[in-house]
């Protein structure tokens, strides 16, 4: 009877978890298309849907140690590969914004920014810096930690690889639509599915989030650069 007791809460805890993930991006997908809130209200919101509320949930969720996707397994090597990965990464997206930039109107987005999100040249450097450090924090703890690695236990591995990534390319809908062209925009999501599949498979390894923290970071370094040459905070002729 015992069994069939934690059985039947398992299952229940399950939905559960499922629920957080689902409402944390609908949530956060209206407060991002809403377009009298600051940025930095967004992120209170974010900090709370993607933090706060999984930290209450696994309080009462029986034998789960959210904590361990902070532990790190391998020392050294994991985090130097991600390390590789990571600049590879930057490099990467920026000769892509090379290659693709004569269909991209940064004029649009950078009005965009400013209307929907209150972004501006003034306060540009302190929303990089939040979004390089603590918005990939919080994204890979959510996704990668909570509704990857601790979802796959209830789910099954492949289930949480579909949930994360779908969840994960979802929730930047908002954030890109309308920046560039509808075909773009579908390739960006494609995109983001697929880095979140990724990211998941260099995580699993170890049961922790930091090689995929590792790369997220310096890909948001890599669009944040073009969001410095954007604003004319810097000026990189490549970039031009």
């Amino acid at each position: 009877m015992r069994e069939i007791f934690i059985a039947d809460i398992s299952r229940r805890f399950k939905w559960i978890h499922l629920l957080i993930i689902g409402l944390g991006c609908l949530v956060v997908y209206f407060i991002d298309v809403q377009t009298n809130f600051t940025y930095w209200e967004r992120a209170g919101v974010k900090i709370l849907l993607f933090l706060v509320v999984p930290l209450i949930y696994v309080w009462f969720m029986p034998r789960t140690d959210l904590f361990s996707i902070f532990r790190q397994k391998e020392r050294t090597g994991g985090l130097k590969k991600s390390l590789i990965l990571g600049l590879l990464v930057y490099g990467g997206l920026l000769v892509l914004y090379v290659l693709l930039k004569d269909f991209i109107d940064l004029g649009t987005i950078e009005a965009s920014m400013a209307e929907n999100m209150m972004i501006t040249r003034d306060n540009f450097i302190a929303v990089a810096l939040y979004i390089s450090f603590i918005n990939s924090f919080l994204e890979e703890f959510f996704f990668r930690g909570f509704a990857f690695l601790k979802l796959k236990r209830k789910t099954g591995r492949l289930t949480a690889y579909g949930i994360s990534s779908l969840a994960f390319s979802i929730y930047h809908f908002s954030i890109i639509d309308g920046w560039v062209s509808p075909l773009l925009t579908v390739l960006g999501l494609v995109g983001l599915f697929a880095s979140g599949m990724f990211f998941n498979f260099i995580n699993e390894k170890n049961e922790n989030i930091w090689n995929s923290y590792m790369v997220h970071m310096f890909a948001n370094f890599a669009i944040n650069t073009i969001g410095l040459q954007m604003f004319g905070i810097i000026n990189l002729p490549f970039l031009t």
